[in-house]
């Protein structure tokens, strides 16, 4: 069968979302370990459990089912509350929490087979480099640039340009020792150095724009 989209469900029709939650497990699974090209809508059924059908129900297409999939693999590690600002808490406490749950995702079996497919694949298929880009890392930056916003204007850092902000923030995060996970010549740090890793980019981030 193609993976021509079918008829999605009438507007306002509830979904089962233990179902959707099923259909973006096996999507990361099978994206992951096929590619993108060799996983067919089908094959994500079977995985699921569901009918091509209930797949076509939750996602259109096979573009709109990875990039779902990859802003869900996002949302584990950095659900929207850790961009929050709660009152009282402390902004090296927020960024420290925003620090750790981005360095656990980047240094994830499933992000960094993630990164590797999109490298490989980037120059075959722009358009999914696109699709990858805005649902993960660029949404990721959005969030942040978001949240220095509101740091800003409570003037507790002064950035006058929170995108790039934001930018630098993540750039950091990954470092070295990403790099060298990414391509296969180093091991992952353990607890003790990835806390210590964190809060050194969150002191030099602070530290760089600090109002006073």
């Amino acid at each position: 069968m193609s993976d021509q989209p079918l008829v999605p469900n009438a507007p306002g029709r509830p979904k089962d979302l233990a179902k959707r939650q099923s259909i973006l497990d096996a999507a990361k699974i099978l994206f992951l370990s096929k590619g993108f090209a060799s996983t067919s809508m089908d094959a994500v059924a079977n995985l699921a459990g569901v009918s091509k059908l209930t797949v076509y129900s939750h996602f259109t297409d096979k573009e709109t089912l990875f990039s779902a999939a990859v802003m869900a693999k996002c949302t584990e590690q950095l659900p929207e509350l850790f961009f929050a600002l709660p009152h009282g808490v402390p902004i090296e406490t927020v960024l420290l929490n925003i620090g750790r749950g981005f360095h656990t995702l980047i240094n994830s079996e499933e992000s960094l087979n993630l990164h590797r497919l999109m490298i490989t694949l980037g120059s075959q298929d722009p358009k999914l480099s696109q699709i990858f880009f805005e649902a993960g890392p660029h949404h990721v930056v959005l969030e942040m640039e978001r949240l220095l916003d509101r740091i800003h204007q409570q003037g507790t850092l002064r950035i006058n340009n929170t995108h790039h902000a934001a930018e630098h923030f993540f750039c950091l995060l990954k470092g070295a020792p990403n790099f060298r996970l990414l391509h296969g010549c180093g091991e992952p740090l353990s607890a003790q150095e990835a806390e210590a890793h964190v809060r050194e980019v969150v002191t030099l981030f602070m530290r760089a724009y600090r109002a006073d």
